[in-house]
């Protein structure tokens, strides 16, 4: 979970970064970038290469003896994962008061203080265009957001958290999925949390209590995303979870036995769906029927209620979309 501590031990920070050999005093900071749950995030130069970077800062507590738990998974998954569409954790610097063990029992205060995770630098977020790309612009953006995600779920690993503010853009024309925090290895028979993906870019399954889940949960954020760019505006804006399982309902139409096999016995089925006297229909395809034929085809089938039924990401890739 979110906030637990891994042993300081766990964390092997000499296979990314030598004690004494880099520290953080290796990088000029240019400017704050954002900041996230475990610290800061800063523009920065390398001073011996001249190349720029991305510093995220990770304090730790003074109170407590561990390691984040969420970036450690970050470090391991990124360490993994190898694609030209998923940013490159550069190395791992650590600051100069920190960077020094004193010998004996003391060793293990080696790497108290600020541990900086460094990316490679990107320009800005897809948030930032999200609403302003032209048709050509967009059909470049899926393709690589498709190729990374094709790429993690080959390697058995989820996103859980694909939105605009996590897909990076570098020279206006070349996207990587970032932010791996809320990223897992999984498997078909292995269960997870169902707290993941924010909330607008959340799944049916997850909302309805799933903790038994795959490749479709990234693939409904996916379409969240695309519809989103068709649109210029959030396609399910919910306020709340039920909200937004309401938004979802209403244009994908109400999840039943049919549509859904199994959907009536998902943890908060009974609580969380609301039953009208006349179920809504699948709507979807009208709201966006003013747009590229292909491009609503796709989206209609990544925005399945039924996961499985959701097309994959490799799928996807050879849509009529791409071709055309």
């Amino acid at each position: 979970m979110a906030g637990e501590e891994a042993p300081l031990g766990a964390l092997n920070l000499t296979e990314y970064a030598p004690a004494g050999a880099r520290t953080v005093d290796c990088y000029r900071r240019i400017r704050k970038i954002g900041e996230g749950t475990y610290g800061e995030v800063f523009e920065a130069v390398d001073i011996i290469t001249g190349e720029r970077a991305a510093l995220k800062k990770i304090k730790l507590d003074d109170g407590k003896e561990g390691f984040p738990r969420q970036i450690l998974r970050e470090i391991k998954l990124l360490k993994k994962l190898d694609h030209e569409n998923i940013i490159r954790l550069k190395e791992i610097v650590v600051s100069p008061g920190s960077a020094h063990g004193t010998g004996g029992s003391d060793n293990n205060q080696m790497y108290r203080g600020d541990i900086y995770m460094v990316f490679e630098y990107m320009d800005h977020d897809l948030k930032k265009v999200l609403h302003h790309s032209i048709a050509s612009q967009v059909k470049v953006y899926m393709g690589q957001l498709l190729e990374g995600l094709h790429y993690c779920h080959v390697n058995n690993v989820l996103h859980r958290d694909i939105k605009g503010a996590n897909l990076l853009i570098s020279g206006g024309k070349l996207l990587k999925l970032a932010d791996f925090g809320l990223a897992r290895p999984f498997t078909r028979e292995g269960t997870l949390t169902n707290h993941v993906i924010t909330l607008w870019y959340r799944p049916p399954e997850l909302l309805l209590g799933a903790t038994n889940y795959a490749e479709a949960v990234d693939i409904w954020s996916v379409g969240c995303i695309f519809a989103e760019f068709l649109l210029k505006k959030p396609l399910f804006p919910g306020r709340t979870e039920q909200d937004q399982l309401s938004k979802i309902f209403e244009l994908c139409g109400s999840p039943n036995e049919e549509n859904w096999p199994g959907v009536s016995k998902l943890p908060l089925y009974k609580t969380m769906v609301i039953h009208p006297a006349t179920p809504t229909k699948r709507r979807l395809r009208d709201m966006l029927q003013n747009f590229d034929y292909h491009a609503v085809d796709l989206i209609e089938r990544m925005l399945i209620l039924n996961p499985t039924k959701r097309i994959s990401a490799e799928d996807a890739l050879d849509a009529p979309y791409f071709i055309n």
